[in-house]
C-alpha cells in the first residue's frame, strides 16, 4: 500500500504549497506541522468503492509527537519565532509552571492540540483528494491502492 503514495508525490507538492495559508492561520507553525504530518499516514478508505472511496488521514501515531511540539515551540521562542498559539500565554514563567506541572492546560491542552491537528491533518486529506481529482488521477490512485 505504500506504494501508491510514491505516485502522487508532485501532486503532494502541489497541495502542500496551496494548504500553507490554512497551516499558517492554525494554530501550528511550519515546524510542528512538518512533525505533525511525518507522524501522519494516509489511507484511502473504501477503495474498492469509487463512489465512496476518500482519503483519510490515519493520526494513530500523532499523540506520541504532542508534547514535542512544546518542545518546538520553546525553541522557536528563544529564537523570536513561532506561530501563535493562543491556549498558552508562553514565556519562561508558563514553561516552568509547565515542567512542574503547575501550568494550565495539561493533559487538556495537549487533547485540543491533539484535536486540532487530527482536524487539520484531514482537510489535508481532503484538499489531496480534492486536487487529484481535478487533476483527473483520483480513480488511478484509487486503484494503484488496491493493489
Amino acid at each position: 500500500m505504500a506504494h501508491w503514495t510514491d505516485s502522487i508525490v508532485g501532486d503532494r507538492m502541489t497541495v502542500d504549497r496551496e494548504f500553507n495559508e490554512q497551516v499558517m492561520n492554525s494554530r501550528f507553525n511550519s515546524q510542528e506541522w512538518g512533525l505533525i504530518m511525518t507522524a501522519t499516514e494516509f489511507e484511502i478508505e473504501n477503495a474498492d468503492d469509487p463512489e465512496a472511496a476518500r482519503i483519510v488521514a490515519d493520526t494513530e501515531k500523532v499523540p506520541q509527537i504532542i508534547p514535542e511540539l512544546d518542545n518546538i515551540r520553546s525553541q522557536m521562542g528563544g529564537m523570536g519565532g513561532g506561530g501563535d498559539d493562543s491556549s498558552s500565554g508562553g514565556g519562561i514563567v508558563d514553561s516552568i509552571k509547565g515542567a512542574l506541572g503547575m501550568g494550565g492546560g495539561g493533559k487538556k491542552g495537549e487533547r485540543e492540540k491533539l484535536e486540532d491537528a487530527e482536524r487539520l491533518t484531514q482537510a489535508y486529506a481532503d484538499a489531496l483528494q480534492d486536487h487529484l481529482e481535478k487533476k483527473g488521477k483520483w480513480n488511478q490512485v484509487r486503484v494503484s491502492y488496491l493493489e
